[in-house]
């Protein structure tokens, strides 16, 4: 992921490379990369954080349920973005024992037979242990409660990665 310094350089982004940069924000979703990237120019990166996020809070429940269902299941996928493989690592989910990994294979199973997506939470600043409590405990709410903390949790994902980007 590379870093940007400068609204200037982030306004003078080709589409490519803007989609490149900033289409990861949220879990492969390169659609709200593309509306932000119609939107330029930005006269600083507050508006711009503003309008991705606003984009993806205006979405439809369908289609946060595709950003949902782009997430990987925490700890046992295999196949993971360079983001999400970075923010896994450093809570320690690349380390599990095997009753750690059994736990999370089987929460995530339940999980994401119950709400029809997977568990989503910014792992970031957290260590595995806070995060099987957070799954645990989240695992037994109701659909409609769940599914805003899963919004919730895509949005904190999203703000940490543009972050890292443009800081």
């Amino acid at each position: 992921m590379k870093t940007i310094h400068s609204i200037k350089k982030v306004n003078q982004l080709s589409e490519n490379e803007f989609i490149g940069t900033f289409g990861n924000v949220f879990e492969k979703t390169n659609w709200i990369a593309n509306k932000a990237f119609n939107s330029k120019p930005y006269k600083d990166f507050d508006e711009f954080r503003s309008k991705m996020i606003a984009i993806y809070e205006n979405s439809s429940k369908e289609d946060c349920l595709k950003i949902f269902n782009a997430h990987p299941e925490l700890a046992v996928e295999k196949k993971l973005t360079e983001d999400s493989h970075k923010e896994q690592k450093g809570a320690n989910l690349n380390r599990c024992n095997d009753d750690e990994f059994n736990e999370f294979k089987n929460l995530n199973y339940e999980y994401k037979k119950k709400f029809g997506f997977p568990f989503i939470v910014a792992v970031k600043g957290k260590n595995k242990s806070e995060i099987l409590i957070n799954f645990r405990k989240r695992i037994k709410n109701e659909i409609d409660s769940e599914f805003d903390e899963a919004k919730v949790q895509v949005k904190k994902i999203a703000n940490f990665r543009l972050n890292e980007i443009i800081n």
